[in-house]
């Protein structure tokens, strides 16, 4: 794993314990929460059009925890921003930060190539 590409991105200790360690695992783990936390993103974009609080309370907190159980720290950051921000229907800043975690999502995506 190249530790300099994923340092903030992923708790690589949190994914060892999950794993038990095993290489082969962790790359199904990442690559598994990579393809659910890109599909929730769409849901949660609806939601956030909609200006649906409870909606996008309950997918970001949903992702939030799936990323943080793994150990994607900077994921997880992202998406309780995005859970406080809808509790106070700021959807304009929520729409901010799904942009930050489309972004991060594609560099967890390129870093976990190395894994």
């Amino acid at each position: 794993m190249d530790t300099s590409q994923l340092s903030g991105r992923l708790d690589r200790d949190q994914l060892r314990d999950v794993t038990l360690d095993d290489e082969a695992l962790m790359r199904e783990i990442i690559t598994v929460l990579i393809d659910d936390t890109s599909r929730q993103m769409k849901l949660l974009q609806v939601a956030i059009q909609d200006q649906d609080m409870t909606r996008c309370m309950h997918l970001a907190h949903y992702s939030k925890g799936a990323c943080a159980n793994v150990g994607a720290t900077a994921a997880a950051e992202i998406l309780k921003d995005i859970e406080r921000r809808a509790a106070h229907r700021q959807f304009n800043e929520c729409t901010t930060a799904l942009g930050r975690l489309a972004d991060e999502i594609e560099a967890l995506r390129s870093a976990a190539t190395s894994l």
